[in-house]
């Protein structure tokens, strides 16, 4: 019973109620977007590379804006950025479900709603890793974090499912009218939080606020080499399986949009599942140790998922990563929630959001011309064994491995 109260600890807060509620429709609304879109962009070129064109676009643009998220986040109400960042994007998905709807949308519009999506995106995410311990007292972040992990995981069952279904029978400009309206469900709720405030540093410029966060992230070892070992595998590993997935599932599954939608929803169960366990579970030692070695266990899932034949075991794979996944990024979001300084808070979260994706637009356009002339299976499978190595490394240094 106790494990029971310590996992829904964070529901006692109204505030993170009306976080977690306006963030779980706005989770839905992404996830059937991104399968809807990956589908609808395939279909519209017929080229692998052009989905990989379009997520390096979004990208490129949120990491843009991203470190300036940070220390606007720092510096001003976290709350009200997070709400314009939403009535931004629901203005974009509106566009974009005009433009669908009349018959004139191309790639080229997707490239520059994409372009824009991925700015307004940017002042969101640091502002968002921010609010949450405003909204929870301390002991509670490690339920928040994992609730956090669930809507975001159990969104994937439900979004591409959702996705699926509408894609086939209403068309995906449906799809593109819930994400619009899941910004706005996200942006009221945020309106009726009232999130503890908390006093700002001087103000010294924003140059040397960045600066300032910059300079604590390298004195950290652990935060430092995750953002490190983050920007290569997600390059290797994440990027090919995003763009080369919908090509996977047509040409090695031979399956459709469903099957593609089914893989995010296994993905996104394990994820639910794992978030769950670190909730329960949330141990006070070796909590580095387990998140790096949960991220290097996930990225086997894709190698199996590139040379099954069986596309049940793909399924598996998918499942396996999940579980995986939740744990991770529910033991890393914890330990930064926990152990970083309130006021660096948000721009610490901007360098590890920029810092891990800083090369997965390289790897979205890679993964996309490599595919014209090497195997999808094989280019996954290949970034897939990196990824599971590579984030051992960073546990061979004794600072990084005991530190908590």
């Amino acid at each position: 019973m106790a494990n029971r109260v310590s996992t829904l600890a964070a529901f006692r807060s109204r505030d993170f109620r009306l976080l977690w509620g306006g963030q779980t429709i706005s989770f839905i609304g992404d996830a059937a977007f991104i399968v809807a879109l990956g589908w609808r962009v395939t279909d519209l070129t017929g080229k692998a590379s052009s989905l990989g064109f379009v997520l390096a676009a979004e990208s490129l643009a949120l990491l843009t804006t991203l470190l300036w998220g940070g220390v606007l986040a720092d510096r001003y109400s976290r709350r009200l950025l997070m709400i314009g960042s939403d009535l931004a994007r629901a203005g974009v998905m509106t566009v974009f479900f005009a433009l669908d709807a009349s018959g004139h949308l191309g790639l080229n519009a997707i490239l520059v709603l994409a372009l824009l999506f991925g700015a307004a995106d940017g002042f969101f995410q640091p502002a968002f890793g921010g609010i949450v311990p405003l909204v929870v007292e301390s002991p509670m972040l490690a339920s928040a974090n994992s609730w956090i992990g669930i809507a975001r995981q159990g969104s994937v069952i439900v979004g591409p499912a959702l996705a699926a279904a509408l894609y086939g029978t209403a068309g995906p400009t449906v799809v593109w009218g819930i994400e619009a309206g899941s910004f706005l469900v996200s942006a009221g709720a945020l309106w009726l939080a009232r999130p503890r405030a908390i006093q700002p540093p001087p103000q010294l410029g924003m140059r040397k606020e960045l600066v300032e966060g910059f300079r604590y992230v390298v004195s950290v070892p652990w935060i430092w080499t995750g953002i490190a070992a983050a920007t290569l595998i997600l390059m290797v590993a994440m990027s090919p399986y995003t763009v080369l997935l919908p090509r996977v599932v047509q040409s090695h599954y031979h399956r459709g949009v469903g099957s593609y939608g089914l893989l995010f929803s296994a993905m996104a169960a394990g994820m639910v599942v794992g978030s769950l366990a670190w909730a329960r579970w949330h141990p006070r030692k070796w909590r580095v140790a387990i998140c790096f070695a949960a991220f290097g266990i996930n990225d086997l899932g894709i190698v199996v998922l590139a040379v099954s034949p069986w596309y049940e075991l793909a399924v598996v794979s998918a499942a396996w990563r999940g579980f995986w996944i939740g744990i991770g990024i529910a033991a890393w979001m914890t330990l930064i929630s926990e152990l970083v300084p309130e006021h660096l808070l948000s721009r610490v979260l901007s360098f590890d959001y920029f810092g891990s994706f800083a090369l997965t637009p390289v790897g979205f356009v890679l993964a996309g011309v490599a595919a014209t002339v090497i195997a999808p299976t094989t280019i996954l499978a290949v970034g897939g064994a990196l990824g599971a190595i590579l984030w051992f490394v960073p546990l061979l240094w004794r600072k990084v491995r005991v530190v908590v």
